[in-house]
Formats: C-alpha cells, sequence, structure tokens
C-alpha cells in the first residue's frame, strides 16, 4: 500500500510538472540574420521548450519525433528558432497558399496567451517549405468556431530543410501582438504536425478529449527583462478597384471605379482602431452554395478582412444557430423593392476593439451604410458597443448594446423599421482545465410600438471528462423579439437541446484511436401555443477514429414535424406544397467516411436514406481531393438529394455540384477557381481569381465572375470582371 501510494504521488508530481512547463526567452542586443541556419551565439545561449507530448494517436507518450524551441527577443522583435525531426523529408505540403489549414499536412504552429487570460490567442505557424499561416483564436479554444484565420500581419519566417529535420526561424514585430508594457510572462503552448510518423504531438500534455488548441493547457514563455512599449506602425492600406459587368437578366452594362482603404492604429499596446471608408469586398473568397431542404435561412462565415480581428467581441452573443443577437454579413445587405437581397453600399466604419486592463475587454463599431431610393432601401447607422470583464480563472461576463436606426425620414420607410435595439448580458463559464464549461445570456429588443415577449435567453452547461461529455442546454426566443443585425433563425420558441456522449478508448492493438456513442435529443416548444410541441429531433450517433487518421460515423435520425404553414420540401415552382397544420413523424441513416488526408487522393463520402415528411429521401454527398505537391490542388463536391413525395406533391431530384481548382505557382502568385451548379438554385457559376502578392500583405487581384441560367435554357445571366490594387503602407 505505501509503495502503491509513493507511486501515485510520483506520478502526480510528474503530471503537475508537465503542465507548468516554462522556459526563459533571453534579451539580445546583437542582430539576428534570418536565413534558417541558427548559427548567431545567442541561439546557443537560450534555453529550449521541448520535450513533446504525443496527442494523436495516443496522449500518454512523448511524441517520437521532438521539436526544439528556443526564443530570443530584444525591443522591436521576437525571434523563434526551431528544429523540427522527422524520420526523413518525405513531407506533406499541399499547396503554397499563405493560411493553409494543419489537418494532414507536416508543419508546426505556436499559440501565444500574450494577456495570461487563457481565452484568446495570437497563432503563428509555418510547414516545412516556410508557407506561414496566422491566426487568431478566441473562446479559450473550446470550440472549433474560435478560430479566425482571415486575420493577417505582417511578419517573416525561413526554412531549411535536412535529410531527418527541418529549421524554422522567425521575426515576428512586436506590433503584430497586443499585451501589457512590462510584461514579464506569456503563457505558451505549441503544436506539431508529423506526417510520416503519424503524430500530432503537443508541447504541453494535453487530453484527447479536449481540442489540440485548448488554451487552458498551455506553458510559460518568461521574459529576460519586463517587454517595453510596442512601437505599433500607422498603417494605411488604400485600394483602387475597376469593375465592368453585364447583367443579361436585366438588359443592364455596369461599369465602375471605386476608391477606398483602411487605417489601422494601436492605442497602447493593446487597443485596435481601425478605420474604412467605401470599402470593397470585391476580392473575398465567393461563397460556398448550399442546397436548403428547411424552412429556414442558413448562416455563411464572414470572410470581410474588417470585421475580423477581435471579432469575438460583437460576434459571441447569444446562441450561434438560433439567437445570435449580431451577425456582421447584415451589414453590407439590404432587401429591395421585390425582396431580394442585394449589395448595400458602406460608406464608411470605425471600429474600437481590445484590451483596457488585465481584465476588461471594450469594443465599439459603428458603419454607415448608404441610401438607394430606387430599392427603397434606407441609409442606417449600424452600432455595436460591447464589454467584456474576466471573472475567476478563465470565465467572462460580458454586455452588449446593438442599434441600428435610419439616418433620416423617408416616405417608404414604414415605422416599424425605423430602429431596432438589443441590450444583452453574456456569462461564459470556463473552468481552469476545461471540464465545466457554459454559456448564459438574457437579451432584450427594443423596436417601434413593441413592449412584450421581447425578450431571449439561453442556458448551456458542458462537463467533459476523458469517458463521458455531458450537456445541459436550452433557451427561449420570444416572439416579438427582433435583431435586424443578427441572425434569428425563428422565434416563439422554448427549445431544449441536451447531449450525453460516452467515449471509449481501445487496447493499443486496436485499429481504433476511440469511439463514441452519443445521445442527442433536440425538442421545440411554441410558447404563445399554450408550448405546443413544433419540432423535435433525437440524433443517435457512433463515431470511430482510426490510427491512420480516418474516421467513421453512423447516424440515426428520429424527427417530428408540425408545419404551422404550407411548404414544399422540394421547392419545386408551382409544385404543391404541403398543407399547413399537418404532422409528420419520419425516420432517416446516415454514414460518413472520411479517407485519411494525408494521401494525394482523399475523399469524404456521406450516404443517408429514409422518410422525409410524407415521402422518402436518398442523399449522397461527397468530396474528392487531388494534389500534386506543393503547386497543384484540386477537389469535387457534390451533392445530391433525391425526394420522392406521394401525389400530388412533387418529387425532386437536386444537384449540387462544386469543382474547385488551387494553383500556387510560388508563395506570392496564387490562381483559384471555383466553379458552383445548382439546379435548386437554377444557377451555374464560375469564379476565378488570380492573386500577386506583389509586396508583404499588398495584392493585384484579378477576379472574373460569370453565371448562367440552366433550367430551361443555358443562358448567360450575370458576367463581371474586377481588378482590385492593394498597398499596405506601415508609417
Amino acid at each position: 500500500m505505501k509503495k502503491l501510494l509513493v507511486t501515485v504521488l510520483f506520478l502526480m508530481t510528474c503530471l503537475s510538472y508537465s503542465q507548468t512547463k516554462s522556459f526563459k526567452v533571453k534579451y539580445i542586443s546583437e542582430p539576428i540574420t534570418l536565413d534558417g541556419i541558427l548559427n548567431e551565439p545567442a541561439w546557443q545561449e537560450t534555453e529550449t521548450a521541448t520535450d513533446f507530448w504525443q496527442y494523436f494517436p495516443t496522449d500518454s507518450v512523448q511524441a517520437k519525433q521532438q521539436a526544439i524551441i528556443k526564443m530570443l527577443f530584444d525591443d522591436t522583435n521576437l525571434y523563434v528558432g526551431m528544429k523540427v525531426n522527422s524520420p526523413k523529408n518525405d513531407y506533406v505540403v499541399p499547396s503554397l497558399r499563405r493560411d493553409f489549414r494543419a489537418g494532414g499536412s507536416d508543419n508546426i504552429t505556436l499559440m501565444f496567451d500574450t494577456f495570461n487570460d487563457g481565452t484568446n490567442a495570437f497563432i503563428f505557424g509555418t510547414n516545412p517549405e516556410g508557407v506561414k499561416r496566422e491566426m487568431l483564436l478566441s473562446g479559450g479554444g473550446a470550440e472549433l468556431r474560435g478560430f479566425n484565420m482571415a486575420w493577417d500581419t505582417k511578419w517573416r519566417s525561413e526554412t531549411v530543410i535536412h535529410d531527418d529535420h527541418y529549421i524554422v526561424e522567425w521575426v515576428i514585430p512586436f506590433s503584430a501582438f497586443k499585451y501589457r508594457e512590462g510584461e514579464t510572462k506569456w503563457r505558451f503552448n505549441s503544436y506539431h504536425f508529423d506526417t510520416q510518423e503519424n503524430e500530432n504531438n503537443t508541447w504541453i500534455n494535453i487530453p484527447q478529449n479536449q481540442f489540440i488548441f485548448n488554451l487552458a493547457y498551455m506553458g510559460d514563455m518568461i521574459f529576460e527583462k519586463p517587454l517595453g512599449k510596442s512601437k505599433s506602425p500607422i498603417s494605411i492600406i488604400p485600394y483602387v478597384n475597376g469593375l465592368v459587368g453585364e447583367d443579361y437578366e436585366n438588359d443592364a452594362t455596369t461599369s465602375d471605379f471605386k476608391v477606398g482603404g483602411d487605417a489601422k492604429f494601436t492605442i497602447g499596446n493593446s487597443m485596435n482602431l481601425d478605420l474604412t471608408v467605401n470599402p470593397d469586398f470585391s476580392q473575398v473568397e465567393v461563397d460556398r452554395q448550399i442546397t436548403n431542404l428547411t424552412r429556414f435561412e442558413i448562416s455563411l462565415p464572414e470572410r470581410r478582412q474588417f470585421f475580423i480581428e477581435n471579432s469575438d467581441l460583437f460576434a459571441d452573443f447569444g446562441n450561434s444557430r438560433d439567437a445570435n443577437p449580431f451577425f456582421s454579413r447584415r451589414i453590407g445587405i439590404a432587401s429591395d423593392i421585390d425582396d431580394n437581397n442585394i449589395e448595400n453600399d458602406i460608406i464608411a466604419g470605425v471600429r474600437l476593439s481590445g484590451k483596457l486592463n488585465n481584465n476588461l475587454r471594450i469594443g465599439v463599431l459603428n458603419m454607415q451604410t448608404a441610401e438607394d431610393i430606387s430599392n427603397e432601401i434606407a441609409s442606417t447607422n449600424n452600432a455595436v458597443v460591447t464589454a467584456q470583464y474576466k471573472l475567476f480563472s478563465r470565465s467572462n461576463l460580458s454586455f452588449m448594446f446593438i442599434n441600428k436606426q435610419a439616418t433620416k425620414d423617408y416616405d417608404f420607410l414604414a415605422n416599424e423599421n425605423q430602429y431596432n435595439r438589443v441590450f444583452g448580458i453574456d456569462y461564459r463559464l470556463a473552468s481552469e482545465d476545461n471540464t465545466w464549461v457554459g454559456k448564459y445570456y438574457l437579451h432584450k429588443s427594443f423596436s417601434p410600438d413593441v413592449n412584450s415577449k421581447d425578450l431571449s435567453f439561453g442556458a448551456s452547461t458542458d462537463f467533459n471528462s476523458r469517458n463521458w461529455s455531458i450537456r445541459l442546454s436550452g433557451l427561449f426566443v420570444g416572439e416579438n423579439f427582433r435583431s435586424d443585425l443578427g441572425f434569428i433563425r425563428r422565434t416563439d420558441i422554448f427549445k431544449i437541446n441536451p447531449r450525453i456522449l460516452r467515449t471509449f478508448w481501445p487496447k493499443a492493438t486496436s485499429k481504433l484511436v476511440k469511439h463514441s456513442l452519443s445521445v442527442t435529443p433536440i425538442v421545440i416548444w411554441r410558447p404563445e401555443l399554450d408550448f405546443e410541441n413544433s419540432d423535435y429531433t433525437i440524433v443517435s450517433r457512433w463515431q470511430g477514429q482510426f490510427k491512420n487518421s480516418a474516421s467513421f460515423e453512423l447516424e440515426m435520425f428520429n424527427r417530428f414535424v408540425h408545419l404551422y404553414d404550407e411548404f414544399d420540401p422540394t421547392g419545386t415552382d408551382g409544385g404543391v406544397p404541403l398543407p399547413a397544420d399537418s404532422d409528420y413523424y419520419y425516420t432517416s441513416f446516415g454514414a460518413e467516411y472520411r479517407s485519411d488526408q494525408r494521401k494525394t487522393f482523399s475523399y469524404q463520402l456521406e450516404p443517408s436514406y429514409g422518410k422525409f415528411f410524407n415521402g422518402n429521401k436518398l442523399s449522397i454527398e461527397t468530396r474528392l481531393n487531388y494534389r500534386i505537391q506543393p503547386y497543384f490542388s484540386t477537389s469535387i463536391q457534390v451533392n445530391y438529394d433525391n425526394i420522392n413525395l406521394p401525389d400530388p406533391y412533387p418529387d425532386a431530384s437536386i444537384w449540387l455540384i462544386g469543382p474547385r481548382i488551387d494553383v500556387t505557382f510560388n508563395k506570392k502568385l496564387f490562381w483559384a477557381t471555383f466553379i458552383q451548379y445548382s439546379n435548386q438554385r437554377d444557377n451555374f457559376s464560375i469564379n476565378t481569381r488570380l492573386q500577386w502578392r506583389f509586396a508583404p500583405l499588398s495584392d493585384l487581384f484579378i477576379v472574373y465572375n460569370d453565371n448562367y441560367f440552366t433550367n430551361n435554357r443555358f443562358a448567360p445571366r450575370v458576367r463581371s470582371l474586377n481588378v482590385k490594387l492593394t498597398y499596405w503602407l506601415n508609417i
């Protein structure tokens, strides 16, 4: 018994030590040459961060191939030198495009929690070819949606490949970070992916029931002397854009020449001030089309650079699926007189965001959109004010106020659309080790002539252990709750969506790394209809992950839907809709297989079949990927839905096909083409974009868009050519 107790205490001590690792960052005054050689004397004198742990395929042993990280700093820059060991130099580098995704490739990534709050982090990474990526991470790394890959900053990197390792050398200006003057410590972690050993490794040991980027699990990088004030430059980013186009549907020719730009200022070391005048987003990647067989709107991610940095301060309120009070894609989009969504020009915008002190973050956003009298669109002011206060080790309390208001009286503007305001308070729980996480919120909207039933509130608590994940969750959206700058799927609902998941860890001899069983009941009631049950879905799922990084999933959906309005799930023009006030119970089954992404050819296959309202539906979704690394990659997504409903209701065969071709000639010249065909939207589109990064974060874009009708005739619809030049100038 005594020996057992000593052993347990020893293991606990070792575990504690592994979670409190640290290393010193040496201050230097001599110059460092960025060449990927690390031969300056200072590199030999500084401490190292090494002894990485496996995260995949197991999380209980040291990494077979270690990474060794060293850091230096002076008054201006952070210098990072790394040696990443590997069995040989047979690396997977799918592309030379910046901001690559880590999965299925060789790379090393570093995470810097500069405010030591376990909530937000700056992320930098590179692969053996020296391709860079930088991201922002919010929400403590508890969710995949916390990543923001559209953020850009200036920094330099060089790599040198050897037979059994590669050397990485970085120079990151302190102006790329936000931090407190006089700070002596940042929280830090690193993960690297080794495709040859099939390992994902982390400096701090992270259990597999948490994400590899979870900010609860970090060590310390200790600066040899306090950090001074960052000499952040003022960034001016002007652009010019010329457009010519043809609208064949309305027999109209368009041409335009726009000039505008952004400016970025750093206030102190921790606050950002962003300005934009006459912004243009023509270079932003086109949205992926989605087959929508539901009665509700589908949200798409924000890709516009101006809205990206510190976006969690504005967007992370409420429930992201059902009751998100601020959805930045609403700005710059309006409904015309035929109730079609069209682009609404943004005149100018300003955003102030960042840390006031160690515990308080603030965000202020204000954007003015232009009037369009011919389409009866009012000029509006769109404003958001938020504050986030840190509580305990990693939790926070947030407040927000949202206001959308017409800037003058218009004869065509209904009184109910003069303004819309939302005030809310959110509490986000995150325990020190992320075992307990939660979200609790209360929001109230203010609109003309509305005085009741305008609340939205919700609560969610998650417990995550190695073997169990349990969630208790629910929300309420009042019948009159309204957020014109938000994403509100529907009102007058009371919804619960708890989940219980059991994870199993097979023996080392198994081909499975882990597998799990889960049940998620999703039930919705209508409070204004005496809490009548309107919908439920019970999702039963088995998931398995294999040692070769492939995964497999089986699922069953038991559904009930009460239609309050008539609805045609096929979207057929002139089709007979299913009648209002009718009930439907139906069950369907699905599977999903994702192959090993490290292979030159990989794929994802997702078939499903079962009842669909009062008929049947067969769906097949597949994605095929092929690469000739690192210069060429292509993929094609094919979605097919075959819906058979009894007479007199329509049947439908719905196709969505999306080939994508990506050519990276080098690290500065890229060509991407995205083709999409959807017979549900009666559209065939081609978007092809040539990008030349002629200077750091400065680009020339040539973007060609072409759209065609497809259902009754293959004829041109809309065609345009954009040429846009942006230049990032630091003053």
